[in-house]
């Protein structure tokens, strides 16, 4: 099980990057997540929806209502300009952290 402390930290980035590749609703970015880490990350819409609102509220995502085919009212998000360069910035980070983390895994005698 992957702490928790790791896995808030990794909402942004992760969320940022799933609208990166266009608009999406909550339960199809649950399922994202699922699929993409081979069911290690099991979110919850109580995780799920919080993350999103502060990331429209800080005006990195938008959204907008839209009626399905089914009749079914469903709120789609979307990746604003802010929300790109803020990509940009987590990936950045988040590749620097990797790439110190892998020096420091490659030299440690505890791992091999």
């Amino acid at each position: 099980m992957i702490p928790k402390d790791l896995v808030a930290a990794s909402t942004k980035p992760i969320i940022l990057s799933i609208l990166s590749k266009g608009e999406n609703y909550g339960y199809e970015i649950i399922r994202q997540v699922y699929e993409l880490s081979d069911q290690s990350l099991n979110w919850t819409d109580g995780m799920l929806y919080p993350v999103l609102h502060r990331l429209e509220n800080q005006g990195l995502i938008k959204s907008v209502w839209r009626i399905t085919e089914s009749g079914r009212k469903r709120k789609y998000y979307s990746l604003k300009s802010e929300g790109k360069t803020a990509l940009s910035t987590e990936h950045k980070n988040w590749n620097m952290v990797n790439s110190v983390l892998n020096r420091l895994w490659e030299e440690s005698p505890c791992l091999t």
